[in-house]
């Protein structure tokens, strides 16, 4: 069982940046894809970037090209999540996620499908004011 803490968040003003962090713990030889996803009130939970732990072969959501990047340590087990560039529809919670699944060689919509994740944190928020 893989276990996942976030940090990183908070509340920032439009056109500023925040870093996301996850560290993993417990069986992490079985993580295939590590990958953020966000929801926010009301709203159904969306994929926004993942990461192939060993290709690094890495999948963004149109909505955040350009302005976020997903990276991963694998020496300490931590995915990244830079985020710049914010926007005030990027406020949300901001969830990390582990995949043990092949999802594909290349990155594709299967890399943002949550029911492909076995494990999840407990969230991070993140605010941006306009």
């Amino acid at each position: 069982r893989v276990q996942l803490v976030e940090s990183g968040g908070g509340s920032v003003q439009a056109g500023g940046s925040l870093r996301l962090a996850c560290v993993a713990s417990g069986h992490t030889w079985n993580i295939a894809y590590m990958a953020w996803f966000r929801q926010a009130p009301g709203k159904e939970r969306e994929g926004v970037a993942s990461i192939h732990i060993g290709l690094e072969t890495i999948y963004y959501d149109d909505s955040v090209k350009g302005r976020f990047t997903i990276s991963r340590d694998r020496a300490v087990n931590t995915a990244y999540l830079q985020m710049n560039s914010l926007k005030s529809e990027d406020s949300a919670m901001y969830y990390c996620a582990a995949s043990s699944q092949f999802l594909g060689a290349r990155a594709n919509r299967d890399y943002v499908d949550p029911s492909r994740f076995e494990s999840w944190g407990q969230g991070t928020q993140v605010s941006v004011s306009s």
